[in-house]
């Protein structure tokens, strides 16, 4: 088998995500044979960094060998069971270690497969909440301007993609959106918390939920912003009777300086999204925890309308718990927090050198994540696109957001890899752009 042959068996039969298939009759598809630690490899022996963690999923480099061993460790026993009235250890041990890990008071877990459908679970129990609670009226959640939460209808209708919304409007719930921090200043910070307030006082009793991306708003260009804005909205919500929803499916687990975005703020909101770095990049799984006031609403004698209405066929999916243990297991051993602190200090120094590119409008960086802001360039342009070629002709997998170049590498990267990684992106938009 080589690249050629698997490309066009895959052209005669798959539709890709976020991909318009005629650009596959000039740019190639590259098949992937195998991987390890950060490296992705083809069938022709082409090696690629993969600086964007495989949309953000992988932590601990691919075909992690501890890893590897607890899934097939699990494999032998149990691979799954339903969720309704059965249970399992996997899924008993993964949530009592997420419980204590999250911020103070989120003690019950919900799962799901993936962040889209999670995100759908935090909107239904906001609202259900509300409800079991006699407020009828609280059916609007309330999100940040250029915001991203998944691709599903309900996770659609809370996000601030403009394409999206221009095509699905028809099918999109009723939401509102408050601007989000201009930038990473504290003054920005105060003066969106205050648009946001200002809804408040008008419309408190139709709102349910404001949902955020803590921190990052990650399909959203790599928009950054101060934690002082989850503070001030967290001490809104609660005058207001507002549930506030933490979409970390992208920001969790180490990728902002601390485990969880919120961390940061030291605010604990009413539902946490957990989803893509989970598992380590393995397996589909995502939870939504909560606290045990919200959790009450919903316990009670036999009634069909005070149910939690939601579920998925592979809710808990044990060895995707065992991936996730897995996956916890290194974090606990490893000291990776401190760790990513010190490789992200690294990635910093390497960044600054971009500033001097004329056609450079900004960088920024939080955490593990680092980003390059292009100017001057039209969306026909396609810029994104001819720096994704250059990085691959060049050995690094980078796929950025329209005229956003950024390095989301897994934490096991080297500082020899983190050269060449920002190295070739230098070069491309040097030689793509001079």
């Amino acid at each position: 088998m080589n690249n050629k042959k698997l490309k066009n068996r895959d052209l005669g039969v798959l539709w890709h995500p976020c991909t318009q298939m005629k650009d596959h009759e000039k740019l190639p598809l590259i098949p992937i044979k195998k991987a390890h630690g950060v490296y992705i490899e083809d069938f022709d022996g082409n090696k690629y960094i993969d600086a964007i963690s495989s949309w953000w999923v992988n932590m601990f480099g691919h075909t992690n060998s501890y890893i590897n061993s607890k899934i097939k460790e699990q494999l032998d026993t149990l691979e799954h069971v339903i969720l309704a009235g059965f249970t399992h250890e996997q899924v008993v041990r993964l949530s009592e270690r997420l419980v204590k890990l999250t911020p103070e008071g989120l003690n019950k877990c919900f799962y799901s497969e993936n962040g889209s459908s999670a995100v759908e679970v935090a909107l239904k129990m906001s609202y259900h909440a509300h409800l079991n609670d006699g407020d009828k009226k609280k059916t609007i959640f309330v999100s940040l301007t250029n915001s991203y939460h998944g691709e599903t209808i309900g996770a659609l209708s809370v996000g601030d993609v403009e394409l999206y919304k221009d095509t699905y409007k028809p099918l999109l719930l009723q939401t509102i959106q408050t601007v989000v921090p201009k930038d990473m200043s504290i003054e920005s910070a105060r003066v969106a918390a205050c648009e946001f307030e200002e809804l408040c006082k008008s419309r408190a009793d139709e709102i349910s939920a404001i949902i955020v991306e803590p921190l990052i708003q990650g399909a959203g260009y790599m928009h950054m912003y101060h934690e002082e804005y989850l503070v001030l909205v967290r001490e809104i919500c609660s005058r207001y009777n507002i549930h506030l929803i933490a979409d970390e499916v992208m920001v969790g687990f180490g990728r902002t300086g601390e485990m969880f975005g919120c961390q940061k703020a030291k605010i604990t909101p009413d539902f946490i999204v957990l989803s893509k770095g989970l598992t380590g990049g393995y397996l589909p799984l995502s939870v939504v925890l909560t606290t045990n006031e919200i959790y009450a609403k919903f316990y009670c004698d036999y009634n069909e309308h005070k149910a939690f209405l939601h579920s998925h066929s592979y809710t808990g999916n044990a060895l995707a718990c065992a991936a996730a243990n897995a996956t916890l297991d290194i974090f606990e051993n490893d000291d990776v927090i401190e760790k990513n602190r010190v490789t992200a200090e690294y990635m910093s120094k390497k960044l600054q050198k971009f500033k001097e590119l004329k056609n450079v409008k900004e960088i920024r960086q939080t955490g593990m994540i680092c980003v390059v802001e292009l100017k001057g360039y039209s969306p026909q342009e396609r810029i994104g696109l001819k720096v994704y070629q250059y990085g691959l002709e060049n050995g690094v997998l980078l796929r950025p957001l329209g005229h956003v170049v950024y390095f989301m590498p897994p934490y096991i990267i080297s500082y020899d890899e983190i050269n060449k990684m920002m190295d070739v992106a230098y070069e491309a938009i040097v030689s793509i752009f001079p």
